[in-house]
Formats: structure tokens, sequence, C-alpha cells
């Protein structure tokens, strides 16, 4: 995806967890971080804190969504996808791509991958990657004061 684009309709999923959403729901109000993990992700994991303290801390500012992207077939164990999602406190809804819809409507080759849109919707700010979670509150929080300016 290259900066500016809309966002993708988030179809396609072979499952939701702790709730699904729509691409309408999600845009107009606030913005929006959509995150690319896997259990077989072992920077995924390390990242998980972080993404979580970001959810829970702006959870009036930012919409947060989990991507679960299945890089081997044990990837594919829905079992397993939730109790790697309770261990690591994911509670966002959670998109099960086990087909690679969305991943394939994002581009996304990636996890963990970071994609942050504006209030309407689009693409601000991409990052692959463990580190940089830093650049990311910094790209967040520049979306954030652009929303609360408007």
């Amino acid at each position: 995806m290259k900066l500016r684009e809309s966002m993708p309709e988030l179809t396609g999923a072979t499952e939701w967890l702790n709730g699904e959403v729509t691409k309408e729901q999600l845009i107009g109000e606030k913005p929006t971080l959509i995150h690319f993990w896997s259990i077989s992700c072992h920077l995924c994991k390390e990242a998980m804190p972080q993404v979580n303290q970001f959810r829970d801390e702006y959870q009036d500012k930012l919409n947060v969504i989990a991507v679960h992207m299945p890089r081997s077939e044990e990837d594919l164990n829905l079992d397993e996808i939730k109790k790697v999602a309770q261990q690591h406190d994911i509670s966002q809804p959670i998109f099960v791509d086990s087909e690679h819809k969305l991943t394939d409507a994002f581009e996304n080759q990636y996890v963990p991958a970071y994609y942050v849109f504006d209030k309407i919707g689009q693409l601000r700010h991409f990052q692959a990657g463990g580190s940089g979670m830093k650049m990311l509150e910094k790209r967040v929080n520049r979306v954030l004061s652009e929303t609360e300016a408007n």
C-alpha cells in the first residue's frame, strides 16, 4: 500500500476473535492502527506488550485492530491463535486471515507490520519489524494531533 491510499475493506476473515468490525465503523471518528502478527513470529510476541500499551493508553482516541497472518500450516490452528492471543493479552478485535485475503489487500509481506490510518481512512504511516515502536508512537501522535485540530 502507498501512503494516502484508502483503507481496504475488512472482508475475507476466516474468523473474527474479540468482536468483528467493518471499515465503516472505523472511519470518521478516530484514526486506526492495524497491526499484522503471527503466532510463529517471535518479534510479534516481543512487541505485543507495547501494542497493548498503545491500545490501552489511546483507547478513546485510536482504533486498534489485529490481523493474524499465518506464515505456515501450523499458524492455521485457530485454537493456538486463541491461546496465544490470550497469553499476550490481545483483547482488540482480531481478523484471522488464514486465506491471506486482507494480507493481499494490504500488499503486506511482513510480521509484525503496522499501518496507521487517519480518521478518514487514508494510510499515513507504515512500518515493519519489531523495533521502531518510538517512531510508531510519534506517527500515531502526529495523526492524533491532526485529528484534534480538525
